[in-house]
């Protein structure tokens, strides 16, 4: 009877002193977590901010520096702001607000409020950046400043895109209409730049308009390197314990569609079952930034695979309404 009696008091104590703690124990799990979310996400911030500003110094170098003093274009939308510029007395800085502003207003719709705030705070600090800073003229020779001011302008788009920001918001465009009219992103890039460049053939000079080809080419290259060849389209593998809670994350917060693959771990012992989810999702290279952060504060040992998808059709390309 002691024994039993001692085991009920044992069991009530247990259970009572569990009910004590489970509230403080979730309360302290709650906090480390809103902690850790924040200092991630502080990190992450600062990481854009920095190639945000690198990426926007580096753009007015190449404009200033190389095209501008020489009339050359690029394609996309500074490629229009520095046609503008090259016909007309506007100067550029307001050029470049004007020209991206549609681009802005698109973002909004198709990208989401964080990376539109981004987005005009780039430019916005790049026409400051080009209206401000004195750049020097670094050379006249029409081969150099086609293939650096490319060089400098592409890394400085490259870099922005890396800090989940645009400076030409011609991507933007490109994404909207590919989704409008079930064709490619490259090939809406294409069309807008022969259209661009066929302008600057006839306004300007067919020399100019061969050379602000070299110019694109020099400056998309370089563009695509700083980004590690990140195509339009990217292919994620995902690997985690919390597969649940990124799966939510990506169809509620990303909007985008996932696959789920049965999967069992390679390092077992013989005997075990190490079963797990694998995720598998498509995003497009302006997202790539947000997926990354939005994994690690949930897993940060999350294994994940990534490769450039030049073409995809059919599946859930358009992206799920968000949950407000």
């Amino acid at each position: 009877m002691n024994a039993a009696l001692h085991k009920s008091t044992s069991t009530s104590y247990h259970e009572e002193n569990s009910k004590n703690t489970s509230p403080q124990n979730s309360s302290n799990y709650q906090r480390a977590k809103k902690h850790r979310d924040l200092r991630i996400s502080l990190r992450r911030g600062l990481k854009n901010i920095f190639f945000i500003v690198i990426g926007i110094f580096s753009a007015a170098f190449g404009f200033k520096g190389f095209l501008l003093t020489n009339d050359f274009i690029d394609g996309g939308a500074t490629g229009i702001s520095l046609l503008l510029a090259a016909i007309s007395d506007i100067p550029l800085y307001l050029l470049i607000i004007v020209v991206n502003l549609p681009f802005i207003v698109l973002g909004y719709k198709i990208m989401g409020e964080k990376f539109t705030i981004r987005t005009s705070l780039a430019i916005i600090g790049l026409a400051i950046c080009v209206a401000v800073v004195p750049f020097p003229n670094v050379t006249d020779d029409d081969l150099l400043v086609a293939v650096f001011g490319g060089f400098f302008l592409g890394a400085g788009i490259g870099l922005s895109i890396r800090g989940g920001a645009v400076i030409d918001g011609t991507e933007i465009l490109a994404i909207f209409l590919s989704r409008k009219f079930s064709t490619t992103i490259g090939d809406i890039i294409i069309l807008v730049n022969i259209i661009i460049f066929s302008f600057a053939a006839y306004l300007l000079s067919v020399e100019i308009a061969l050379y602000s080809m070299i110019t694109y080419i020099a400056a998309s290259k370089t563009l695509d390197f700083i980004i590690e060849g990140i195509e339009e389209y990217i292919g994620v593998t995902i690997v985690a314990t919390q597969s649940n809670r990124i799966k939510k994350m990506i169809l509620e917060q990303m909007g985008r569609g996932v696959t789920i693959y049965k999967g069992e771990g390679g390092y077992a012992r013989e005997g075990e079952q190490n079963q797990k989810d694998i995720i598998y999702t498509v995003i497009t290279r302006l997202e790539l930034n947000k997926l990354n952060t939005e994994i690690e504060k949930i897993e940060p040992s999350a294994f994940m695979v990534m490769h450039s998808i030049k073409d995809i059709k059919g599946g859930m390309i358009k992206k799920r309404p968000l949950k407000h």
